[in-house]
This record gives C-alpha cells, sequence and structure tokens, in this order.
C-alpha cells in the first residue's frame, strides 16, 4: 500500500496567527526545532507560511524591528499545501514544482493538520525521487528557496 502525506507529515506543527511578532516566530522555531511555520486564519486555514530565511531576508537584513513588525509583513504567499490523503509522489511533485522545502498538509475541510519536511521525504520516498526533489527545489529559477 503506497504511503500517504498523512503517513509521513508531522502532525500538529506550530503555527500562529498573521498579527504574530517576528521575535514571537523566531521562538517559536526555536522550540519547535523547525524553520517553517504555518500562519492560520481563524478558521485554521492556512494563508501563508513564514520561514526562517523570511525573518532573515525580509525583515533582518532590511533592518526591520523583529518585536516590531508581525509575520504579515514578511510571510510568504500564497500557501501552497498538500492534502493529507496525497499519495507521497503527489507530495513529492507538489513540493518540485513550487521549489519549496516544506509543504503544510490540509484535511478534507482546508484545516492545518501537519507539515511535511524534505527530510520526512528523504526517509520514506524511493532514493531516486528523494534526490530528485533535492535536486529540484535547488535549482535556481531567480527566485530565492524557503
Amino acid at each position: 500500500m503506497a504511503k500517504l502525506a498523512r503517513d509521513v507529515m508531522t502532525p500538529d506543527p506550530a503555527c500562529c496567527s498573521l498579527n504574530a511578532t517576528l521575535d514571537e516566530v523566531a521562538k517559536l522555531m526555536v522550540q519547535n526545532d523547525c524553520g517553517e511555520i504555518p500562519i492560520l486564519d481563524v478558521a485554521d486555514h492556512p494563508v501563508g507560511v513564514i520561514t526562517d530565511r523570511d525573518i532573515v531576508c525580509r525583515a533582518v537584513a532590511e533592518g526591520k524591528n523583529p518585536t516590531g513588525h508581525t509575520v504579515e509583513s514578511v510571510m510568504t504567499r500564497p500557501v501552497v499545501t498538500v492534502r493529507a490523503d496525497a499519495p507521497i509522489e503527489e507530495v513529492v511533485a507538489t513540493m518540485e514544482r513550487h521549489q519549496i522545502r516544506r509543504v503544510p498538509v490540509v484535511d478534507d475541510s482546508g484545516c492545518c493538520t501537519g507539515i511535511i519536511a524534505q527530510a520526512d521525504l528523504a526517509m520514506e520516498a524511493p532514493p531516486q525521487k528523494a534526490a530528485e526533489l533535492l535536486r529540484e527545489v535547488s535549482r535556481n529559477i531567480g527566485q530565492p528557496p524557503r
């Protein structure tokens, strides 16, 4: 039986709202040992993600005070998600197509239920698929990877 997104995702990831400050999100990343936090609306639907790279490149490097700015000002959007029942091959293809290293997982109602990182797929996907994913998300097409 083929593995699905729900089989490899990290369940119940740390999430935040649009009005969380960048320093709060950075602390969440440290506490949860992660580099991306899904940003949810009041219905728990992902509206964007904030990465450690977003904070560094779009805030710190531009001289913005992390305590005075919210994630909404530097987050990556639109958010790319996969369904919890998506086959691993679909997850890999989605990450390759969008050149992303992590992807939030949503349930049937669109609520964030997990997150999948490249490392999760490296453990579960066939070696050729894992290598292909790494190569594709690392390609430089003029956009900074996240």
